[in-house]
């Protein structure tokens, strides 16, 4: 049986010196990219951009789905985080995944500088506001992170169940950015895209890693 179709157990996983290396140099880069994206966003928020045309856009009018749309998200998360506890080589794969993802967006953003649509309702975090910790940010375009973080959970997650519950949750955001017009079309088709070719990386890194001493 393969550490993928079983559940890791921590002790076992920790008894494995490389498992523990990567494990630290996964989180380090993990803190390194989040920093990075907090930093660049700011800087992506004081920049013009343009404004592309958007013809599905231009079908309704948008109306607000925040709670919504943060509701499927956390509850996601929630989910992702507490089964993925259980098994650190599906967490790693995670992680990994995500840290990919992240740089591949901070680097399509720098590339691709959109403004956000003229009839945006902003997509305000309802808990990051309730504490009043959060900035507004509707710069943060191309590609979407939101729809990207969901799917890479459809992506990583061990049974089919949690697989179709997230690819809900996916889809059901995709159209809640698009409905409030928070994004562009593009931003939301690119995101599964992104995703997967990170997803795809993460799996060849995790190969690469399996013969290497670390």
């Amino acid at each position: 049986m393969t550490e993928n179709k079983i559940p890791g157990t921590w002790k076992l996983f920790f008894a494995n010196k490389k498992n523990r290396n990567i494990l630290f140099l996964t989180l380090v880069c993990l803190v390194l990219v989040l920093y990075s994206l907090a930093v660049f966003l700011n800087c992506v928020e004081k920049r013009n951009g343009i404004v592309p045309a958007d013809p599905v856009l231009e079908l309704f009018s948008p109306f607000d789905l925040t709670w919504l749309t943060f509701a499927l998200i956390y509850l996601s998360l929630s989910a992702a985080i507490y089964l993925l506890l259980r098994n650190p080589y599906q967490l790693l794969l995670t992680l990994q995944t995500y840290i990919i993802m992240v740089i591949f967006r901070i680097g399509a953003m720098y590339i691709v500088a959109f403004n956000p649509p003229a009839t945006t309702i902003p997509l305000t975090d309802p808990i990051t506001e309730i504490f009043g910790t959060g900035q507004l940010l509707t710069k943060d375009l191309f590609f979407s992170g939101h729809t990207a973080t969901l799917f890479i959970l459809y992506l990583t997650a061990d049974s089919k169940l949690l697989k179709y519950i997230f690819l809900f949750c996916t889809i059901a955001v995709a159209f809640s950015v698009l409905l409030q017009h928070v994004h562009y079309t593009v931003d939301v088709l690119a995101a599964p895209v992104f995703a997967y070719c990170s997803y795809i990386i993460a799996r060849k890194l995790k190969e690469q890693l399996s013969s290497v001493s670390i």
